[in-house]
């Protein structure tokens, strides 16, 4: 058992074909969104492209079972801390942070998914000019967005005044939709580009 602590612009560019999207390799289908960033991370570790981890979160080992001697089981632990956002690392001299997030919502996105402190870490990173987003996928649709945090962090603002939550539309509007592949299996990093290119265009 693990215990978790209390938590609590403008349309894309890219446009879909249909001979990508139906490209994606069948031995991909069913996993789940973080098994798929890992492994396009592989890939672009592999190729050289960047430097992108899953952030490890340290846990306190409570208590340990040994039902062979050669193997541990853990029946209880506890994040010593809240954890930030799932991923960061380093692409093309830029720092970049994002968290991923999956729902079966066919018309929105929750807000509830969040939690302050991964908001404020955020604002903290944009402050030093990264490069900062989530990766939505509404696996109902089989649809992937990049969605910029700036725009995140305006809709958990107004939350009490308004939606909680993101319209699929908006996604659409402010966010870049990308499509799934072969190598990598998420070719996020088209998205990115997308990103530094609003924040040139900003300067």
């Amino acid at each position: 058992m693990i215990n978790y602590p209390n938590g609590g612009g403008g349309p894309s560019s890219f446009s879909k074909d249909s001979s990508t999207a139906n490209a994606f390799s069948f031995s991909k289908r069913g996993m789940s969104l973080e098994q798929e960033i890992n492994d396009s991370n592989d890939h672009y570790l592999h190729k050289g492209i960047a430097v992108i981890h899953k952030k490890p979160t340290p846990i306190q080992i409570v208590n340990v079972d040994y039902p062979k001697r050669s193997r541990a089981v853990i029946k209880e632990a506890y994040f010593r801390q809240a954890s930030t956002t799932d991923y960061n690392g380093v692409y093309n001299g830029y720092y970049v942070d994002f968290e991923a997030k999956e729902t079966r919502n066919k018309t929105s996105f929750p807000l509830k998914n969040f939690h302050q402190h991964q908001i404020t870490h955020f604002e903290n990173c944009l402050s030093q000019k990264g490069i900062c987003f989530v990766i939505i996928k509404f696996t109902s649709l089989n649809r992937y967005f990049s969605y910029p945090a700036s725009r995140l962090i305006k809709h958990w603002r107004n939350q009490e005044d308004s939606r909680k939550s993101i319209k699929l539309n908006e996604i659409i509007d402010y966010g870049i939709e990308f499509y799934p592949g072969f190598r990598p299996t998420l070719p996020y990093l088209e998205t990115i580009n997308n990103l530094i290119q609003r924040i040139e265009y900003d300067k």
